[in-house]
């Protein structure tokens, strides 16, 4: 691996400058609504950028590059849905959430349905995101163990055993912080580590122009002859089969990414406890609509440096996976190969401390407080610190699990949002927009939805775009349904 010292040193500094300022940052936490909530006084602009950090993990940062470099730009039709879930999500489910005191998204189903179906909604969110981060976790791993191989730390250990401490390592990363200062420490340190992967693309996207044939303008001719700039795909071939079956088509890139972006920023606990935090409604829109505008750019350029990359290595024959950390490993200058690993870490660091702080919170305010309402701030902070450790260690268990497992098991955990998704929106759209549907009819509709996900993911050839769309209207449908057995009263 050609990392050097100089590299290593700075990946090292980064991880004790996260550490020590995100520690520094925290101030002082007087109960459990600073804790988890930030006192919902955090700047929607903070608020803003550390939703964009917390849904960009390690996988997106390598994997997208990935994407382009074996097809064009038909992803990025995906961020044109998800910019227009925002604004539904900004306008139809927010208001319901800033209408009390809520500390959860779930909570809202409580008032709405009652309590069994907010238990297990959040339950719902706990086991998704447990699975889901663990592997991110120990996708992050990956290459701080490959840094730790080539130094004098790792001369006796095992494979195994490195990638064990590289787990711990990150874990203790986003813990120190997230325990002690809550959602304001890990608001604050995404904000810092937005800008420094955001720092790493850049500096790779000129490092390669650098060494292309005829740079950077160079670099974007060929590309375009070689069609990697191809945007909108409108095509209907394959009849009905194929149009389902094709994940980036346009319809299936608005309205699959419409409804997913509805679903990760409209209900999963990961988005929503920062959307409380900014503290009102109008706060709350702006930061969520400007992720949707960050979040184009965002995708742009790492699928931009993804062309570049095809450019650079004339079309090669590779997993997508590997290109952009190839070229981080082999092509990048020293001291950058260390940027762009720090940049990987950021990445990963922010979404995992988001991680740990959400499920904290879900446990506190869906679990805890309702059942122990007579608690002092004080005992608050304690419980509130005391779950979110626990939380790390599963999330390390999670971790430990996946790096035992083959390919086939993460590719399944990463899906497992796919199975839920759909079922939770859905519920969500039956407390907000229809006045009929009670829990009678809730709780069988989520189940509904969930079995018929499972159904099309493990038994047809749909593509992933539809399956939160499929989910929601399954839902919504049967719990519709549901409803008139109160217009048709049983004779007796």
């Amino acid at each position: 691996m050609n990392f050097t010292y100089i590299d290593t040193l700075i990946v090292i500094v980064y991880i004790a400058g996260i550490t020590f300022f995100g520690i520094k940052i925290a101030g002082k936490q007087s109960s459990s609504k600073d804790y988890f909530l930030g006192g919902k006084k955090i700047p929607w602009l903070a608020v803003c950028f550390a939703i964009v950090a917390a849904e960009t993990s390690t996988l997106t940062f390598i994997s997208i590059p990935g994407l382009a470099y074996l097809t064009n730009l038909n992803f990025l039709q995906l961020t044109l849905g998800y910019f227009l879930g925002r604004i539904i999500v900004a306008w139809i489910i927010l208001p319901a959430y800033f209408r009390g005191e809520l500390g959860t998204a779930y909570t809202f189903l409580a008032n709405r349905f009652g309590i069994p179906m907010k238990n297990l909604a959040s339950g719902v969110f706990m086991i998704t995101r447990l699975a889901a981060d663990g592997v991110r976790l120990f996708a992050t791993a990956i290459p701080l163990a490959l840094i730790l191989q080539g130094t004098f730390i790792a001369a006796n250990l095992s494979t195994g055993w490195i990638y064990t401490g590289s787990i711990f390592v990150i874990a203790f990363v986003a813990l120190s912080y997230t325990f002690v200062g809550g959602l304001r420490a890990v608001v604050w340190m995404d904000v810092i580590q937005l800008f420094i992967y955001f720092t790493g693309a850049i500096a790779a996207i000129i490092i390669v122009s650098g060494q292309l044939s005829g740079g950077f303008t160079g670099g974007i001719a060929t590309a375009y002859e070689a069609s990697k700039f191809d945007l909108f795909n409108f095509s209907f071939e394959g009849g009905f089969k194929g149009f389902f079956s094709t994940p980036y088509t346009f319809i299936a890139s608005i309205f699959g990414g419409a409804f997913l972006s509805m679903a990760s920023h409209g209900i999963d606990q990961l988005i929503v406890q920062r959307l409380f935090a900014a503290g009102s409604l109008a706060a709350s829109r702006k930061a969520l609509v400007t992720t949707g505008a960050i979040i184009i750019v965002q995708f742009g350029l790492f699928l931009f440096l993804g062309a570049l990359l095809y450019v650079f290595y004339g079309g090669a024959v590779m997993n997508s996976d590997e290109v952009f950390p190839r070229f981080i490993i082999e092509e990048m200058p020293v001291g950058l190969s260390g940027l762009i690993v720090a940049a990987l870490l950021a990445a990963a660091i922010s979404t995992l401390s988001g991680s740990i702080s959400s499920l904290g919170s879900a446990t506190m305010y869906d679990y805890v407080m309702p059942y122990y309402k007579k608690l002092n701030p004080s005992n608050e902070i304690a419980i509130s610190r005391i779950i979110t450790l626990i939380w790390c260690l599963l999330l390390i268990g999670s971790a430990l699990i996946f790096m035992q497992s083959s390919q086939a098991v993460v590719e399944l955990a990463l899906s497992i949002a796919a199975f839920t998704y759909g079922g939770l929106l859905g519920t969500f759209f039956l407390g907000v927009l229809f006045k009929a549907p009670q829990i009678r009819d809730a709780i069988p509709a989520f189940a509904a939805g969930i079995l018929v996900m499972v159904y099309v993911i493990l038994f047809t050839s749909i593509a992933w775009t539809w399956y939160t769309l499929i989910g929601a209207t399954v839902t919504v449908i049967v719990g519709q349904l549901l409803t008139l057995r109160s217009a048709f009263p049983r004779k007796h």
